[in-house]
């Protein structure tokens, strides 16, 4: 009895340990994870492409096209927050002026701490973080270009791997091994299927809102909304943040800009909490406390890339979990289903 804390304590360390070295190596660590989650969900082409062509045929196919979906949604995005990022600028003056009439109104009944936010934040700050957003986009063209060579060998490392895990290890561990693995990359594919399908639904309905209440950029806004919509969390308040400041701007009414973020809000809720949960279904049910956490652990690891990531990170974790009689509970206790094998199929 008294032996037990000494295996939780050391699990603890090396949870730390890990978590620290994932902190302080992050340019090492997130491409691998980026590079993963792309070949979990590009592999059935590779392998189905593989069967007629010759393999670095069907590679340079399949490299091809995931480079083509990269430029197109790295220009759609980029093209979206300049345009906005410049709007803000050119509306600097009068988001101040309204901010500064807010903060006095604020001040006027009773609310000391609007005077603290008026000496640390302003407008000014705001278009600099819009400017600082566009600006690192930018610099993610090496990190890409990394995630892309690990693509590149790890596609063709996917089958000969395969067939010497089970001369590498015991054949229970290969179990777990590959049909972990096959089991996590369907539902990570079904997870991204899932988030694009919701994506273009939540920028659709921002786009037809914007263009119906007559907010200016209002194809921009349904980009944006798409675009973050793949963060959990994080991304959907991003998106409904900045229509609101620029509603304010827009209309000058705190009322207009706060039925805009209502609204908003309104559209992330419905299509985040009621439709994609009933498109998921079971095999990709998680405790919300788990989403949440993952979202910002990896956030706090990777930033904004580890907040796309993180939730595919705890869905390969559980995947792998539910595999083994020893962590079945962890996957079961977390929201995945017990029957972790039947689910899987049915996602294929």
């Amino acid at each position: 009895m008294t032996a037990r804390p000494v295996p939780i304590l050391l699990g603890i360390i090396c949870a730390i340990l890990l978590l620290a070295a994932l902190y302080f190596a992050d340019a090492i660590f997130a491409p691998v994870a980026c590079a993963l989650f792309i070949i979990a969900i590009v592999w059935p082409l590779q392998d189905r492409l593989q069967t007629g062509l010759p393999q670095l045929v069907a590679l340079a196919i399949v490299v091809t096209m995931v480079v083509l979906v990269f430029i197109v949604f790295g220009s759609v995005v980029a093209w979206a927050f300049g345009r906005i990022g410049r709007s803000l600028i050119a509306e600097a003056p009068r988001l101040q002026g309204l901010y500064e009439q807010a903060t006095a109104w604020l001040e006027t009944h009773g609310i000391a701490v609007a005077g603290l936010w008026a000496e640390h934040f302003n407008m000014r700050w705001v278009v600099g973080a819009m400017q600082g957003a566009s600006a690192r986009l930018n610099t993610m063209i090496s990190f890409w270009i990394v995630v892309l060579i690990y693509v590149l060998l790890g596609l063709l490392e996917v089958g000969p791997l395969a067939r010497k895990i089970p001369a590498i290890v015991g054949s229970e561990a290969a179990r777990i091994l590959i049909v972990g693995g096959e089991h996590t990359a369907a539902k990570l594919r079904r997870y991204l299927w899932i988030r694009t399908i919701m994506s273009i639904a939540t920028g659709g309905m921002v786009y037809v809102f914007a263009l119906a209440l007559g907010l200016q950029l209002a194809t921009e806004w349904g980009v944006i909304a798409f675009t973050l919509n793949f963060i959990p969390f994080v991304g959907p308040f991003i998106a409904t943040l900045l229509p609101t400041f620029y509603a304010l701007a827009q209309f000058e009414s705190l009322y207009s800009a706060l039925f805009v973020f209502a609204c908003l809000n309104l559209i992330q809720f419905a299509i985040g909490s009621y439709v994609e949960p009933r498109l998921a279904g079971k095999a990709l049910a998680m405790s919300p406390f788990l989403v949440l956490f993952s979202v910002f652990l990896w956030m706090f690891l990777w930033g904004m890339f580890g907040a796309f990531i993180g939730v595919p990170i705890a869905i390969a974790v559980l995947t792998f979990c539910a595999q083994a009689p020893s962590t079945r509970w962890l996957a079961q206790l977390s929201g995945a289903p017990g029957d972790d094998v039947h689910s899987a199929q049915n996602l294929r």
